[in-house]
Parts: C-alpha cells; sequence; structure tokens
C-alpha cells in the first residue's frame, strides 16, 4: 500500500512530532508499503518531501525527520478526491517536476497521520481527511476533537461515573475585560475557589494542548496567576486542578470502539506501565528531550488486580469518547489513600524511541512493526463500514 505519513504540524509539539515520525518509518515494513513523506509546516502548509529524506533517515537512526518547505512541493487537496486524486503535488516523489500532460495525483491508500497537539491531534485533520474521502489510521475527528479538549472530556467521563481529578475550568472570557488584556474580578473569583477546593500545591495547564505544554505546578497565588496567565498564551480555557501526591499510571488502548465487537480491531488494553519522573512532574523535557527524565516501568508495580483495574477501567474511558485506532489513558494513583483517577486521554500519542504507547504494546506481546499494521487494518476497516452507510434518500 501506499501509506502517506502526515508529520510536523502548526503546533507547540511540532519537534515532538518529528522525533515520533521518525521512529515510524523505521518500523514500516518497506517490503509491503512505500512509505509518502508529507511535511507539514510551522505555518500550516503541506510539502511533499523527496525520497532521499527516507533514505537519509534509514541510514542513520540518531537522525530525525526535517521538513524541506520547497514551494514546489507544496500538496494541494480536494474533497471527494478519494485515494487516486485528493493529494496533488506538482513534483513526484523524486522530486522531479512533472510534465505538462501528467496527473497530479499523489496515489494514496491511506494515511498515517503523526501529529500531536493542535491542527493534528484535534480533529481538524481527520475531518479534512474525511472531506478529501480518504482512509486514515486512529480516531475520528469528533472523538480526536472531545478527547483533545480535557474539560469536556472530563465531563463526558463523569457522566459515565468514571472518576477523574478534580478540577476548576477558567475561560478567557472569565478574566478578560472589554477585550482588554486587564484581568478582571474573574481570576480572583476562580483562584480563591481553587484554593478553597483544592488549597496549594496547584497544577495549572491549557484545556486542549498535550505534551505537558503550557503546564505548570504551582504554590502559591502569585505563582498560579503567571501560570495561567502563560497557559492562555496555548489555549482559550485552562484547567485548575488539584494536585494530587500521586504513582502515574498509563495504558495503552487499541480498537475501533463503535464498530467491532471482537476479532483484531476490538478494543483491546496492552500492559500499563508506570511513569517515575526525575523532574518535578512529568514534563515537556522530561518526555521528550532529557534520556533521564524519568523511570519507565512496564510492567507498573501493582498487584495483578490493579493492573486488570487499571485495563478495564482504560477501555472504558476508551469507549465512552467513541475512540478508535488508539490512545494513550493516562491514571493517577493516590499514594495516599490508593484511589485511581483518570487524568487524560491522548488519541495520537508518542511514538518516539521513548515513549510508553509503542513500549506498553511491546510487553504484551504486540511489536511496533505490528502495532503499525494493525492501525492501518483499523483505518481501512473503519473507512469501508463508514462509505457503506446511506449519505442520501435517493
Amino acid at each position: 500500500m501506499n501509506i502517506a505519513i502526515l508529520y510536523g504540524g502548526k503546533s507547540g509539539e511540532h519537534e515532538v512530532s518529528l522525533r515520533s515520525a521518525s521512529s515510524v518509518v523505521r518500523r514500516i515494513d518497506r517490503t509491503k508499503h512505500t512509505v509518502i513523506l508529507i511535511g507539514i509546516a510551522k505555518d500550516g502548509r503541506w510539502y511533499l518531501q523527496s525520497q532521499k529524506e527516507l533514505t537519509r533517515v534509514f541510514a542513520d537512526d540518531s537522525a530525525f525527520l526535517r521538513i524541506d518547505e520547497n514551494p514546489a512541493c507544496l500538496v494541494r487537496i480536494f474533497p471527494g478526491g478519494g485515494s487516486n486524486a485528493a493529494l496533488q503535488c506538482a513534483v513526484t516523489l523524486e522530486g522531479k517536476a512533472r510534465k505538462t500532460d501528467e496527473s497530479c495525483a499523489i496515489q494514496t491508500d491511506i494515511v498515517l497521520p503523526v501529529l500531536h497537539g493542535s491542527y493534528g491531534e484535534d480533529g481538524l485533520v481527520q475531518g479534512l481527511l474525511e472531506m478529501a474521502e480518504l482512509p486514515y489510521c486512529g480516531c475520528t475527528a469528533l472523538s480526536s476533537a472531545l478527547a483533545m479538549d480535557k474539560e469536556q472530556t472530563k465531563k463526558v467521563w463523569m457522566q459515565e461515573g468514571l472518576q477523574v481529578v478534580p478540577f476548576v475550568c477558567i475561560k478567557s472570557a472569565d478574566i478578560i475585560q472589554d477585550g482588554s488584556a486587564e484581568q478582571s474580578g474573574g481570576f480572583e473569583k476562580f483562584a480563591v475557589l481553587a484554593e478553597k477546593q483544592f488549597g496549594y500545591p496547584l497544577f495549572v495547564k491549557p484545556a486542549c494542548a498535550g505534551s505537558s505544554v503550557g503546564a505548570a505546578k504551582v504554590n502559591s497565588r502569585e505563582e498560579l496567576e503567571a501560570a495561567v496567565q502563560n497557559a492562555f498564551l496555548w489555549d482559550e480555557k485552562v484547567l485548575i486542578e488539584q494536585c494530587i501526591d500521586a504513582r502515574e499510571i498509563e495504558c495503552s488502548v487499541t480498537g475501533n470502539a463503535a464498530i467491532s465487537a471482537s476479532g483484531k480491531t476490538a478494543v483491546t488494553s496492552y500492559t500499563p506501565g508506570e511513569i517515575a519522573p526525575t523532574h518535578g512532574f512529568y514534563d515537556y523535557d522530561a518526555k521528550y528531550t532529557d534520556p533521564d527524565g524519568a523511570r519507565l516501568l512496564i510492567p507498573a508495580s501493582l498487584t495483578d488486580d490493579e493492573l486488570q483495574r487499571v485495563k478495564t477501567i482504560a477501555e472504558k474511558a476508551y469507549r465512552a469518547l467513541d475512540c478508535s485506532g488508539l490512545a494513550r489513558v493516562d491514571f493517577f494513583i493516590d499514594k495516599k489513600d490508593g484511589t485511581l483517577y483518570l487524568n487524560e486521554i491522548n488519541t495520537l500519542p508518542g511514538f518516539t524511541s521513548i515513549s510508553m504507547f509503542p513500549k506498553m504494546c511491546e510487553a504484551a506481546g504486540l511489536s511496533y512493526a505490528e502495532l503499525i499494521e494493525l492501525l492501518l487494518e483499523q483505518g481501512l476497516e473503519r473507512f469501508k463500514k463508514r462509505r457503506a452507510l446511506k449519505t442520501s434518500f435517493v
């Protein structure tokens, strides 16, 4: 198959995507598939990358993919074009200009987005691919958007009776007065509420960002105000959460929740892992840049019953959002009383060489290469079933 890898992106996690995509392309079975690289620049433009870029990354295990922003290699996407015409470019995969009478189509059997954060993990790209009639791996536009919004995710989980970390949500309109940047009494109200309900320390994070971008642990009103202001640089909603002295547990889940009750594409959870950060908390550096930023324990140091409980709740959380393809479900276990809290869910989790998602799958017997094949199979299955649905009375 021809697999188009989308990577980079208009996101604060652009560099993380370059690392993840580099790991993914190295593990795709090239005897069965042709890899097409489409890099998305920080301004959101899509560029077809030369096969030479693949060769460079294959030759050096420490190399990360780059994006050549050659204007001649801009990719256009056409609604309704399908695998044969949706993606078009004026140059070939070898980087040569096409002849005047030559088709500009990039033949694409399925798209594998390796994008993290805004404009990639939030349903926008998924919606675009739906309109283009292109099969793709991972969650749908709806579940991606829902899972990206931590406030809405928590509301759905609470409705399902699942325990989440207590929080307060602030919207920019709550603290902006007359359209200016001056804070109104709104911040004071939310600060007092969080202090009264939770006390310090507190966690502050953008509602719709990942990889701990814009997140901070605070110990005073002054730090809280600064952290909220910083978080609003990344999103229009900010969460203030109770800081729980907790162990951090993660669980990988795959499957098409809405359409598969059995077989390879049914919802499946894998061996839970545990994060033991050496930083103050599991921040961006600990996740992606510092090889000693955390100890990754797989399986997590839990009893068999506790491991099974984590897996069961991870599957419930996944199904509650109608996820498909893959997601990593993150938990806290309170060190004081053992309470298990759902923290958040990532529908396009990190795929770097030190990322937990593929490692937890491998611990359960699903290799990285087999995981990619499963994601491709699930994406094609969902596309086939969704396209069989009626869209007209005529």
